[in-house]
């Protein structure tokens, strides 16, 4: 470098900097970047179903997926308490901020369907909103919402017990998906009462 008469400056400066941003990798994030702005304005589902699929760490289908005032009011709460929040409260927030973007912008979330959801992926829908994966749900982890998806081609569930015996859900996980209206109006068991039939 000195035989090139490179500045003291610059020979200095790679003593101390272990990786010096070269120009070919600021044009390429440059790039990169204008990529994803054209994606986010012209192919906005994509662009969101994307993200969420791939680069959402903490996404909570019970906090984003259930309406935009619900979104707020949440955001809200954690506002209220950012000084004392987890380190997934921390990266939940990130995520609820894109979510609260997309719903600025007048798109939604179709509820989750078990027949037709997608273990890990977000789908764009035919009428223009976005299902969540399966993986989305809190406590439900990828194995289990694969199995959830391999369950379901074999036809539909007869009861919460048939769900919980053929996906091996946890109590747990099908308590939360009852409560957010996921498993529809299955009984309990597949046992049928007298009083059922009058």
């Amino acid at each position: 470098m000195l035989a090139a008469n490179v500045p003291d400056w610059y020979i200095w400066s790679c003593k101390k900097i272990k990786y010096m941003f070269p120009k070919a990798h600021a044009a390429a994030y440059v790039m990169m970047a204008w990529r994803i702005a054209y994606c986010k304005v012209n192919y906005p589902l994509a662009y969101y179903a994307a993200f969420f699929s791939i680069r959402a760490s903490a996404f909570s289908y019970s906090i984003m997926c259930r309406g935009q005032r619900h979104l707020e009011n949440v955001m809200e709460e954690y506002k209220k308490r950012e000084d004392t929040l987890s380190s997934k409260e921390k990266d939940t927030v990130k995520d609820m901020k894109i979510v609260q973007e997309m719903y600025a912008r007048g798109y939604e979330f179709v509820p989750i369907d078990i027949f037709t959801a997608q273990s890990r992926l977000f789908q764009i829908m035919d009428d223009g909103r976005i299902m969540p994966s399966l993986n989305s749900i809190d406590g439900l982890g990828e194995k289990a919402a694969d199995a959830i998806v391999e369950a379901a081609k074999d036809g539909p569930f007869l009861s919460k017990d048939d769900f919980r015996q053929r996906t091996k859900a946890s109590k747990t996980v099908i308590e939360m998906m009852d409560g957010l209206n996921l498993l529809g109006n299955l009984p309990e068991s597949n046992q049928i009462s007298l009083f059922d039939l009058v």
